[in-house]
């Protein structure tokens, strides 16, 4: 291989490729390799072998080339200016330079050159090669070209400018960069901050582009009226009133005549804030500076009132266009269509379509798809149907958005079969149904609580090939958040990046919500810290969410830290979140630093709104502080805060915490000059007042209430006052103070009163007190009552094992001529199961088909659980397969349990198992209790396998397990001696957000001990009782000793015991057996025997096992 010489600074050896590729230029300025050479370049041949030699040529700058580097680029430059080049072309010149100098040099050529243009492709290109070469001054040079040249400088060419500044963040960084770039001479002329406003909006930094805007105005520019309407659309859109009209004044003072369409935007802006009058006096402005509204003006004037709900003054605007020059075009019937559809007045949406058709505007498929729209929000849904006929029949179409339109309308009144119909004859219609069709479905189930549904709608839509979008992966966790479901939640949302798609702030906001409702604080904080670490803005109201749960969870100090964190994260607390912190101090009583922080609101610029002073109230009337919040009333009224209901109630509340009753009621009265009283204050006064014997009293303050009533309350009404009076004032003298109301006609629904009395009868453990009332009121005051409260009766009195009672009641129903309905009959019946009376059970059961009270699917539940706890499983499944041939008859969940679990309890594993799998086949789904019969059942027989098998077949099937699943699962683990997976099921139940219990201890501390792993049962002893709360009982510390003492560890077990003493729990027999067994195994007959001295003058009967532990006295 030979290589070449080259007398230029660019390289010491150059192949002949390279020399090639140096010449190589494409298109009209190419060059031939021979005539480069004959040039006047010369290159000698070099031999591999003298390496040292050539590089000491190359030292002294190769001084054998008798051309240099200057003369090379003048040359090729020169030539490069010959033709005419587009400036693609000369973009791909500037490329072919080797170095920055000659690219320069070539760049400022062009630029002096009539027959060339440069492009903000080829400025922008030269200005990031002179970036790279840290050459500020050169580029500064290129931007002063553009400007002077009017060259759109666009994103790229200030952001090259900015990372050459070192100006780091984007775009909006522009305030700051534009410091900068003065420093270092580059200078903006008019052109460059209008242009850069814009750029500035159109990524929506409206807050930097005002700020450029201001700058602008300082260094004595004007901006162009598009500047001033683009920067008003922006501010518009943020609802920002203030400074959008700030903007028309600030125009007109540099002398910018305002146009229609600047105009335009202001009545928009206005409009949407339902600020009409100042809307209309600038219209009224248009016609006296000779501005006159255009079309776009009146339906935007419209679509405001529409908004503002002002329909009639919509209606006088199209009047007024109907007879005007400007007269409604496709966009203003549209307009009028689609808002009067919103308000769902379908007939003036129907004058308007008969309108639009007289001016000549011909309906299509938006104009059609609105008017379903209004059909489906009529529930005129047979007319939408036809609709679509009508449609077909004029050559238009439905599209998606029709069919979207009619499936959101059927939801809307929970016509799911007719939606899900719907849906599957989409794509037979021609109409492929996207991701937004399955979004409607997923909301729709998510929102009634059939997170299964959604989350198999959400699957569904994926396999149909349609990739789900972030707007479908955020409905789909809403329905999972709600339900709690975070296993699934948290598949959907690290599953997210493996599909191509990025957390939004709401895919942030349902996951922290799904943590909060399991108790998973920590993780929702995490997840918080993540968002921001992915340059995802959280939201304030995020924020506000996570500090609300911080409180409720009693972590004060967290909350007040999620509060400090705001700034860093560039959020501004709002009215809420202070709030919410006032609320969280109240709560925890900590009045002296509510105070201060409502004192200080005003200051940090958020002044204290009404529900501010009334959380404040609530904190101090809650902590004794009364007095001071009254006080505060007067400050509140000073600073222009009007009281409402809420605080007069509050306040009220305080005085009747106190105990000042005339106080309380004197200040009732000053509330009615200024707000009417609601039921709230009713239950907040009226129970202290019949507790201090005001009996009168009380019944003048309810008698005038009604008075002022225009309808007589509802039954809701009674019951609930008279719930709130019982439990303050007691039985006593809510009866007395219901006689008065009943006696004198205030209540004329007596009933409505004497339910919640016979409620707090029974609640208080008095069922024949409940039963005297019953008839005092039935017999003495002439109420009348109806076979609910009937039911009510019988029921409870049932509950107290009344039954005799209970069927004299029953007796009295039918002998008053009232009818028991299938509720009287299920109580009666569910009692002579629990009771074992089969016999009276199925007698009652005929009487109900004799007297035409058709049994419910509760009634035969019932009746199948009381046939299996008598032990008659067999006629329970005769009945069930009676029950499942009548086609009527859909088995539940109840109905399956009390079967699966007598199988299970007789040994009928295979049985109960055959019933459990053929659940799905009559629409019945296994519930968590319906797994944690049949795993206990397994786990019971000693199938561990089988067991684990249905734990995991449960999770797979989306059933979330309870505590009751994983107790039963380390049991029958820890029973066949498989400790270590009983320990990882507990673990996990810790993990899952459940908070094991007693019993759920106590098992695997004693599958623990039983496998001589005693440090591990001790270890778990102590998390129980300090880190998470949970009292030991009696069988803990059994399990504890009789361990100890096999593994000959005595001295703890005897510690154990003292720890039993301490505990004030009573020893029984085990405990001393245990005890007894512990000390004879370690060989110490004279400690058992001691215990045993110690069992019987305590007056403990030994059993059985107590002889079997004590050694022999040889």
């Amino acid at each position: 291989m030979v290589a070449l010489l080259c007398s230029t600074s660019l390289c010491g050896d150059v192949t002949v490729g390279d020399a090639c590729l140096l010449s190589n230029i494409k298109a009209k300025c190419c060059w031939r390799r021979d005539n480069l050479v004959t040039g006047g370049l010369k290159f000698h041949p070099l031999k591999i072998g003298s390496r040292k030699k050539h590089w000491r040529k190359k030292s002294m700058r190769c001084s054998v080339v008798s051309m240099k580097s200057s003369d090379f680029s003048a040359s090729m430059i020169g030539k490069s200016l010959k033709s005419n080049l587009s400036s693609i072309e000369v973009t791909r010149v500037l490329k072919s330079f080797p170095d920055i100098d000659s690219k320069f040099s070539y760049f400022k050529s062009v630029a002096d050159n009539s027959n060339l243009v440069h492009s903000t492709e080829t400025c922008n290109y030269m200005l990031e090669a002179l970036r790279v070469n840290g050459k500020v001054e050169e580029m500064v040079y290129v931007f002063d070209f553009m400007q002077k040249r009017i060259i759109k400088r666009d994103a790229n060419t200030y952001l090259t400018i900015f990372k050459s500044l070192s100006v780091k963040g984007g775009l909006r960084q522009s305030p700051y960069a534009l410091r900068k770039m003065r420093e270092f001479g580059f200078v903006l002329n008019a052109y460059s901050y209008n242009g850069l406003i814009h750029l500035l909006l159109k990524s929506r930094f409206c807050t930097e582009a005002m700020e450029v805007y201001s700058r602008m105005i300082l260094e004595g520019f004007r901006p162009s009226l598009q500047t001033y309407s683009s920067l008003m659309v922006g501010l518009g859109k943020r609802r920002d009133i203030e400074s959008v009209m700030g903007l028309l004044k600030e125009m007109e003072t540099l002398g910018l005549k305002p146009n229609v369409y600047t105009f335009t935007i202001c009545i928009r802006v206005l409009g949407r804030a339902g600020k009409i009058n100042e809307a209309y006096e600038i219209l009224k402005r248009m016609d006296d500076e000779g501005c006159g509204p255009d079309v776009v003006t009146y339906t935007v004037l419209i679509d405001a009132l529409c908004t503002a709900r002002k329909l009639d003054c919509a209606k006088e605007v199209f009047a007024k266009m109907k007879t005007g020059r400007h007269k409604p075009d496709r966009v203003t019937y549209i307009t009028l269509l689609d808002r009067f559809s919103d308000n769902r007045d379908l007939d003036s949406v129907k004058q308007f379509w008969s309108e639009m058709e007289k001016d000549g505007h011909v309906p299509d498929v938006v104009t059609f798809t609105i008017l379903v729209d209004a059909l489906c929000k009529a529930e005129n849904f047979t007319e939408a149907f036809d609709t679509l006929d009508v449609m077909r029949e004029q050559g238009i179409l439905p599209n998606l958005h029709t069919y979207n339109t009619l499936i959101c309308g059927l939801l809307r009144v929970h016509r799911l079969d007719d939606a899900l119909e719907l849906f599957g004859n989409m794509e037979f219609l021609g109409v492929k149904p996207t991701a937004y069709t399955y979004i409607v479905f997923i909301d729709y189930y998510g929102k009634s609580g059939d997170s299964i549904s959604a989350l198999e709608t959400f699957e569904k839509m994926k396999t149909k090939g349609i990739a789900p979008n972030i707007v479908a992966c955020n409905a789909s966790l809403y329905s999972l958040a709600k339900a709690g479901r975070d296993r699934e939640a948290k598949q959907i949302f690290y599953g997210l990046k493996d599909i191509g798609l990025t957390p939004d702030s709401v895919t942030y906001n349902m996951m922290m919500k799904c943590y909060s409702k399991v108790g998973e604080i920590d993780e929702a904080i995490k997840l918080l810290s993540e968002m921001v670490e992915n340059g995802c803005e959280p939201d304030v109201i995020v924020v506000n969410s996570l500090i609300n749960t911080l409180y409720k969870a009693d972590r004060v100090d967290e909350a007040w830290n999620m509060f400090m964190r705001m700034k860093e994260m560039k959020l501004r607390p709002t009215v809420v979140t202070y709030n919410t912190l006032l609320g969280g101090l109240g709560k925890n009583g900590k009045i002296q630093e509510a105070i201060e922080l409502f004192e200080g609101m005003a200051k940090k610029g958020c002044p204290p709104n009404t529900i501010s002073f009334n959380t404040l109230f609530d904190c101090l009337c809650k902590n004794d502080e009364v007095n001071l919040a009254m006080k505060m009333l007067f400050k509140m009224m000073d600073m222009g805060c009007v009281p409402d209901v809420f605080t007069y109630n509050t306040i009220i509340f305080g005085l009747m915490k106190n105990g000042q009753v005339k106080e309380a009621m004197c200040f009732f009265h000053q509330m009615k000059k200024l707000v009417y009283p609601d039921f709230v204050t009713l239950c907040t006064l009226l129970p202290g007042v019949v507790k201090a014997g005001l009996i009168e009293d009380a019944y003048k303050i309810i008698a005038n209430f009604l008075y002022n009533c225009a309808d007589q309350p509802a039954s809701l009404f009674w019951e609930d006052l008279m719930g709130s009076i019982l439990a303050e004032a007691g039985l006593d003298n809510a009866v007395s103070f219901s006689e008065r109301l009943v006696a004198n006609g205030i209540c004329r629904d007596g009933e409505s009163i004497l339910v919640p009395i016979i409620r707090y009868s029974f609640k208080h453990g008095n069922a024949l007190g409940a039963r005297t009332l019953f008839e005092k009121f039935t017999k003495d005051l002439g109420v009348q009552p109806k076979v609910p409260t009937y039911n009510l009766l019988i029921g409870g009195l049932l509950e107290a094992d009344m039954i005799e009672i209970a069927q004299d009641v029953f007796l009295q129903v039918k002998s008053t001529g009232c009818i028991p309905d299938v509720s009287t009959y299920n109580f009666l019946l569910d009692a002579y199961g629990k009771s074992g009376k089969i016999g009276e059970l199925f007698e009652l059961y005929k009487e109900m088909s004799a007297c035409e009270c058709e049994p419910n699917i509760i009634t035969h539940n019932i009746v199948l659980s009381g046939l299996v706890k008598a032990g008659n499983v067999d006629e329970a499944l005769d009945l069930y397969y009676d029950l499942i041939s009548d086609r009527d008859f859909s088995p539940t969940a109840c109905t399956y349990g009390p079967l699966i679990d007598g199988l299970s309890k007789s040994g009928r594993l295979y049985e109960a198992k055959q019933l459990f799998e053929g659940m799905l086949d009559y629409g019945c789904r296994p519930n968590c209790a319906i797994y944690n019969i049949l795993i206990n059942g397994f786990g019971k027989a000693g199938e561990a396998d089988a067991a684990c098998a249905l734990f995991k077949r449960m999770v797979k099937e989306g059933v979330r397990p309870d505590l009751k699943t994983y107790s039963v699962l380390v049991d029958c683990l820890c029973m066949v001696g498989r400790v270590d997976e009983g320990l990882h099921y507990f673990r996990e139940l810790k993990e899952s957000g459940l908070n094991p219990d007693v019993v759920c201890y106590n098992l695997i501390i004693n599958g623990l001990g039983k496998s001589e792993r005693l440090e591990e049962a001790l270890m778990l002893f102590s998390e129980m009782k300090n880190s998470r709360g949970v009292t030991p009982d009696l069988y803990t510390y059994n399990s504890l000793i009789l361990n100890l003492g096999i593994a000959g560890m005595v001295e703890e077990a005897g510690k154990i015991y003292n720890e039993i003493q301490r505990a004030g729990l009573e020893p029984n027999v085990f405990t001393f057996n245990a005890l007894i067994r512990g000390y004879s195994l370690s060989g110490k007959p004279e400690h058992a025997y001691a215990v045993y001295q110690t069992m019987v003058t305590g007056g403990y009967s030994p059993n059985t096992g107590t002889y079997e532990q004590l050694p022999n006295r040889a």
